[in-house]
């Protein structure tokens, strides 16, 4: 039975995104259709087989080293901080992405990074209709988390139309960063996260083509390369990408402090009006029945729903480490769902981060398109994480 509403809910959440797009009429199948065949395909294969959890092991282990390559030259100049047992969100995962966007443009520089976005895009694309920036961005989102990656493909974007440049700002919803990836591992089982990362970002491709679905003509589906006339020289083109990186690392900076304390400010308001009453109970209620979809019973359903609700209103590290004080006495199935949907970047704060980051690269007037369609970023982020639950659900019991 519980199987059955597991399977009922990949199908009603689907419903729901559907009926959520303005265009309807334009939603292309058989790309949605190749896309869930493949993600059936990867969750067998990372949760059935050793070398799944073998082939992303190590590519994690490539990104864990530029984190750790970005850690040296903050310890450099934050010794005391980096030395602490526990390290602020500010240190561990914010300033990282002055080296990370460092070492792709000097990737970029030398043609490596284009030539992989439109050989690996190409493969995607062929799979699964899509365009190839689209398809290669929901790769390159597995590790490199929302920020960095929008800001590696800066030049791509600085070409594209506003309608297309909504469908990166409603994938960005569901990535994580490659250097958070050790914090999530230590508080619950690496395996779910593991799966999670790859179905993230398939089913923010598969989402996006349905709430903001576009046709992009043959000759606009190439990936942009910069004339010699564009390009600066090695030094001055690493030097800007640092400036950069530290720009956009002040402006993530002001919308996560916001975000995060508009929340407290909403949840004291709302415990003076009714004892006790804060935001994320309210959104673990409005949750309960998407969490009795994801096949879990009565009790397990309402925790799950309370788990979802923190994540939202304020981020998945505060959920997990309730989580992992429960892990032991929750059913394999109930720890799996669980872990898969807190494992994305998918919350309130994360859509200012998003809006930043465009603002950061491409000024205001391209990023309001990002405060316009709010709404789809968070249905996106939702529904990319319930999916990919309830597609690791079907193979944990």
């Amino acid at each position: 039975m519980f199987f059955l509403l597991n399977i009922l809910g990949i199908l009603i959440v689907f419903g729901l995104v559907f009926l959520c797009s303005p265009s309807k009429r334009k939603v292309k199948w058989r790309p949605i259709i190749s896309l869930i065949i493949v993600e059936l395909l990867i969750t067998w294969f990372m949760l059935g087989t050793k070398i799944g959890i073998w082939v992303i092991d190590k590519i994690a282990s490539f990104f864990t080293f530029l984190i750790s390559s970005a850690n040296e030259g903050i310890s450099f100049a934050f010794p005391s901080v980096m030395a602490n047992p526990t390290v602020d969100f500010f240190f561990s995962a914010l300033m990282p992405i002055i080296f990370i966007i460092t070492f792709f443009d000097i990737l970029s520089y030398f043609g490596i990074l284009t030539w992989i976005i439109d050989k690996v895009g190409w493969v995607i694309s062929k799979v699964s209709g899509l365009p190839k920036l689209e398809s290669f961005f929901s790769l390159q989102m597995m590790f490199l988390g929302n920020t960095e990656a929008l800001a590696v493909i800066r030049q791509q974007l600085s070409v594209l139309k506003e309608k297309r440049l909504l469908t990166f700002g409603i994938m960005s919803m569901s990535s994580i960063s490659g250097s958070i990836i050790g914090a999530y591992l230590s508080m619950v089982p690496g395996e779910y996260v593991f799966a999670a990362i790859p179905l993230n970002c398939l089913n923010a491709l598969l989402l996006s083509s349905v709430l903001n679905p576009i046709d992009v003509a043959k000759e606009e589906d190439v990936v942009y390369v910069p004339s010699k006339k564009e390009r600066k020289d090695f030094f001055s083109t690493i030097s800007n990408s640092m400036l950069v990186g530290m720009r956009m690392v002040i402006v993530i900076l002001a919308m996560v402090v916001g975000y995060v304390a508009l929340t407290a400010c909403a949840n004291g308001i709302l415990g003076f009006i009714v004892h006790g009453l804060t935001v994320q109970k309210i959104f673990s209620f409005i949750f309960s029945p998407f969490a009795y979809l994801l096949g879990l019973s009565g009790h397990d359903a309402m925790y799950v729903a309370q788990l979802m609700g923190i994540k939202l209103s304020t981020n998945e590290f505060v959920a997990m480490m309730d989580l992992k004080k429960h892990i032991h006495s929750l059913p394999p199935h109930t720890v799996a769902v669980a872990t898969t949907f807190l494992t994305s970047f998918a919350n309130f704060s994360t859509v200012g981060m998003i809006y930043g980051a465009i603002s950061s690269i491409m000024g205001e007037e391209k990023s309001s398109i990002i405060g316009k369609n709010v709404w789809r970023l968070l249905v996106s982020g939702v529904a990319v994480s319930l999916l990919s639950a309830m597609f690791v659900g079907l193979f944990v019991w």
